[in-house]
């Protein structure tokens, strides 16, 4: 059972997700948590390995963001996978306000472009060829990614 409850997301954070979406007064049982922490567990290990799956072909052992969000898609959670890249787009413009903020606050030259992304080898997400088309909308910004198809 603790190889089990080991693999498994903390019942607590499901709770506590849970119960964020619930109304105040709304109570969860013990086996619905349960089942949510399963449930959950099951697609991340699931979406997970399709993306190891890509990065096995392409010989590369680190799984990024995109090829979560190519996972997504591929596996037919085209609504996930638009949120998923929203995040993301998100996350990494935040990460380079965090990291441009650093290098002022550190005398670093303000002219150096950041490179906060070294690790993560910049592509764009492939989708599978069902016409998904994925828009990213951010402070009056737009950019998009089209199905190659």
């Amino acid at each position: 059972m603790d190889d089990e409850q080991d693999r498994l997301l903390p019942i607590a954070n499901v709770g506590r997700m849970m119960k964020k979406i619930l109304p105040p007064t709304a109570k969860i049982s013990k086996e619905a948590k349960q089942t949510m922490q399963e449930c959950a567990t099951e697609f991340i290990s699931f979406v997970t390995g399709e993306a190891s799956d890509k990065c096995q072909k392409e010989n590369r052992k680190t799984v990024n963001g995109d090829d979560i969000c190519w996972a997504l898609i591929s596996l037919g959670f085209d609504d996930h996978a638009e949120a998923m890249v929203r995040y993301l787009h998100k996350y990494r413009e935040a990460e380079r306000e965090r990291s441009t903020n650093q290098h002022k606050a550190s005398g670093t030259d303000q002219g150096e472009e950041p490179n906060h992304e070294s690790k993560q080898p910049k592509q764009p997400i492939e989708a599978p060829s069902n016409g998904v088309e994925f828009r990213v909308l951010d402070k009056g910004n737009s950019s998009s990614f089209t199905n190659p198809s």
